[in-house]
């Protein structure tokens, strides 16, 4: 168990305590592409003090589960992020889009900032469907492959420094896309006339939000750095 304090680091605090993560999506903290800032630097974003902030992760009830994937091998917590989050991912987005357009079609013409809410939610099925393919078809594979390694896999890719860094610069647009998604909805508020269709919409967005951060977490901040240190291991020792 860490010490939080100042100086810990918002990818380090969500490892050890998954159950602050709400306190972070209300503070509009980005925790998974922008995991290694520290608390100071981001309670200063958000014109708090750091003590303050830890106060309030203070008050926020600890789960007795264990965080059992922030332990997992490069192997099993792969498997974890294509059970856990692909899969509820895949569904969602289907179910969202859909949504989108019904809320559209019915309210647009009196809230015309569904048309871009609308424009986002395709921007993001049209990003993240492929981007898991990729994953599930080459990255997810190479890391396998490496897990079980003495000598570094040969790949097409080259080094998993490029397949790692091309899902880190989707992570990053996605990002970009749930965070524009906030704004346009005002923080996912449905207006007083909204309908049964509306709330679900908007609470799908923001469960929608907040699974993809942590998501992104595990890959950008544990899973990533697990797999270029494994795959550095090897090439230090020669065996390439």
């Amino acid at each position: 168990m860490i010490r939080i304090d100042s100086d810990t680091t918002l990818a380090a605090l969500v490892t050890e305590r998954p159950d602050v993560t709400p306190v972070l999506e209300d503070l509009g903290l980005d925790y998974c592409c922008g995991g290694q800032r520290q608390l100071a630097e981001a309670a200063a974003e958000v014109g708090l003090d750091p003590e303050a902030m830890i106060a309030r992760f203070d008050q926020t009830p600890r789960s007795d589960e264990p965080v059992e994937w922030a332990g997992l091998g490069l192997t099993d917590l792969v498997a974890h992020i294509e059970a856990t989050h692909h899969v509820y991912l895949r569904a969602a987005l289907v179910r969202l889009d859909g949504l989108a357009e019904k809320v559209l079609t019915v309210h647009g013409e009196r809230h015309s900032e569904l048309s871009d809410v609308r424009a986002l939610v395709a921007g993001l099925r049209s990003d993240l469907e492929p981007h898991m393919l990729k994953e599930e078809q080459v990255l997810f594979p190479m890391i396998r492959e490496l897990a079980d390694a003495t000598v570094t896999p040969d790949s097409h890719c080259g080094t998993l420094h490029n397949p790692v860094g091309m899902m880190t610069i989707e992570h990053e647009r996605v990002g970009e896309l749930l965070a524009q998604l906030r704004v346009r909805t005002d923080g996912y508020a449905v207006p007083d006339d909204g309908c049964a269709s509306y709330r679900a919409f908007y609470a799908g967005l923001e469960e929608l939000e907040a699974d993809t951060h942590l998501h992104v977490h595990k890959e950008n901040n544990l899973l990533f750095p697990a797999v270029l240190a494994a795959e550095q291991v090897l090439v230090a020792a020669g065996r390439l």
